[in-house]
């Protein structure tokens, strides 16, 4: 539930039975959590609320506060006394207008009864958690929270790595089945761009999963560690995915580059052997057009005739030549 009067988009108390009661800004300050609840509070960081509340009323140390508000992160975590982490995360920014590769980052600090999470761009991944706790199938404590918003940012890449492969099918298609198609260079440039930045993000969110795996909280539910290698395994394929994308980008510019090359090299050697056919030719009709007298069959009915037969026997023979060349 959104409070219109702050910058706490949602507040949820966890039930952990898969459900969730909505809390209003109000009822936080005097909030006291029984039985097997947990807390998620999410929040807009952009708001001065939202910094406020963090700093003076969260409970969180100074350094904790000023590594969620810092301005550019990448994906981390960093574990903090008392069995507590912050996990910095991205997600592919699908928000309209916005290019997917542009990652949506969210912070994250959470411990064994309370996630405390900050975007300042609004999330599709939350959304669908909200979905699926209002509907009793949700997340049921704070570790199965994290591993499912990660979970939802993970799908998304996957969308994305697949929407970038079928556009190199279309192109590379257009290739195999005809030899005048051009494929679109902007289209090309932009997936090279696309999986090139996705690969910057992902890198490091892969290494976090990795390391979430290997060293759990105590706090964690007893199978999370083979989910989060799971993540992990999935980002791999992803990074690799992204990696032959790039190389089949750059494969069908060049191949498209090498197709003009041998296009102009057959153009230049039409050419060259053009010339080197009207060469001797020309030699020949410039040498009787001078204007100077002796110019053998001037005086006769049949000098054209004869110097028409002459140059057709020369470029004949020349063309046989070439053709024993193999020039042809």
């Amino acid at each position: 539930m959104q409070d219109q009067d702050s910058s706490l988009l949602h507040a949820f108390v966890l039930d952990g039975r898969g459900g969730a009661r909505s809390i209003s800004r109000s009822e936080l300050d005097c909030l006291q959590l029984s039985g097997q609840e947990s807390l998620w509070l999410h929040w807009d960081r952009s708001h001065e609320q939202s910094r406020r509340w963090l700093r003076e009323s969260s409970g969180l140390d100074e350094f904790s506060c000023d590594l969620l508000l810092e301005e550019n992160t990448r994906p981390r975590l960093l574990p903090l006394p008392g069995n507590e982490m912050l996990i910095f995360l991205r997600g592919v920014n699908r928000n309209p207008g916005a290019d997917p590769e542009d990652m949506v980052s969210v912070r994250i600090f959470a411990d064994a009864r309370r996630v405390i999470s900050l975007r300042l761009r609004p999330l599709l991944a939350t959304d669908v958690l909200i979905a699926d706790l209002l509907a009793g199938k949700g997340p049921r404590t704070s570790s199965e929270l994290l591993l499912e918003l990660a979970r939802q940012l993970t799908i998304r890449v996957d969308d994305l790595v697949n929407e970038l492969s079928e556009q190199l099918d279309v192109e590379e298609v257009g290739l195999d089945e005809d030899e005048r198609y051009r494929p679109n260079h902007a289209l090309m440039l932009q997936v090279r761009r696309r999986a090139a930045s996705l690969r910057r993000f992902l890198a490091p969110q892969r290494d976090l999963y990795a390391q979430l795996a290997r060293n759990r909280q105590p706090w964690f539910v007893e199978d999370d560690g083979d989910y989060w290698n799971e993540l992990n395994n999935r980002l791999t394929r992803y990074l690799e995915e992204l990696e032959l994308i790039r190389e089949r980008a750059n494969l069908v510019l060049e191949a498209e580059s090498r197709r003009l090359n041998e296009r102009m090299n057959r153009l230049m050697y039409r050419f060259s052997i053009t010339a080197v056919l009207f060469l001797p030719l020309t030699f020949i009709t410039g040498l009787l057009g001078i204007n100077v007298g002796g110019i053998p069959g001037a005086e006769s009915s049949v000098g054209f005739l004869v110097a028409c037969g002459l140059i057709s026997a020369l470029a004949l023979g020349l063309l046989v030549l070439f053709r024993r060349w193999r020039w042809l």
